[in-house]
């Protein structure tokens, strides 16, 4: 199955944590949001260590295939937020987006935030 990084499983990824690696075995198809890269581009040039993480993204981002925001995304957006509004369980914005194109593309998830537990119907990969 075809996993989504969110921002931490990204930074994680960047740092070599083994245990991530080990959760994303042998899966070859792995993507990102657009908005996973943003909020990854705004830690980085924060960063001490941006030059590290700059070249760390050169070299390996072209791995991930970058999902963009589309119309049928924003349908998907506008259905859980409905869905966690009725809940009572809204979520940070970017993580609906997320969990948008999750749905959307019928992707798992690789993430350690618990949030999307509230989000039905994603597949939740964690590490």
């Amino acid at each position: 199955m075809a996993l989504i990084l969110d921002t931490h499983a990204v930074s994680a990824f960047a740092d070599g944590d083994r245990e991530l690696r080990l959760a994303i075995g042998m899966e070859r198809n792995l993507a990102a949001p657009a908005v996973v890269l943003g909020e990854y581009l705004f830690g980085i040039r924060q960063s001490r260590h941006r030059p590290q993480y700059e070249r760390w993204l050169k070299a390996h981002f072209p791995l991930f295939s970058l999902l963009p925001i589309d119309a049928a995304t924003a349908g998907s957006y506008a259905e859980i937020r409905l869905e966690l509004k009725a809940a009572g369980q809204p979520i940070p914005t970017n993580d609906v987006w997320i969990a948008a194109l999750a749905r959307q593309y019928g992707y798992a998830i690789l993430t350690r935030n618990r949030r999307f537990e509230a989000v039905k119907g994603l597949h939740l990969v964690s590490w």
